[in-house]
């Protein structure tokens, strides 16, 4: 069997939400013996909106909003079976989008 390596990838608005869920990947992988690397954290992703706040007049008169998405990365570099079968057990909570992508570990 080639060795693999799967590759986790979060997000979510809220940082304290996402480094919870974080924390739960890497308990759970090391618990059936998987190698892990991480949770790195990526560059936060900010996106800016400025709206005019009267609909007529006073374009001077803005309001600014901005929404941060927050990254992490997780490397699991010897998962098992049970590694698999752990993650997909795992209730993560609302909010935190999840990518999983497994490849060979040379790719």
């Amino acid at each position: 069997m080639a060795r693999q390596k799967i590759r986790i990838r979060l997000k979510a608005f809220d940082h304290r939400i996402l480094d919870q869920s974080a924390v739960q990947i890497v308990e759970a992988a090391e618990r059936t013996g998987a190698a892990v690397a991480g949770p790195i954290p990526l560059p936060t992703g900010i996106e800016k909106f400025c709206v005019i706040r009267s609909p007529h007049i006073d374009k001077d008169s803005q309001e600014q909003f901005e929404i941060r998405t927050h990254k992490r990365l997780i490397d699991i570099v010897q998962p098992t079976n049970k590694t698999i079968d752990a993650l997909n057990k795992l209730s993560l909570p609302a909010g935190v989008d999840i990518k999983i992508k497994a490849s060979p570990s040379g790719a």
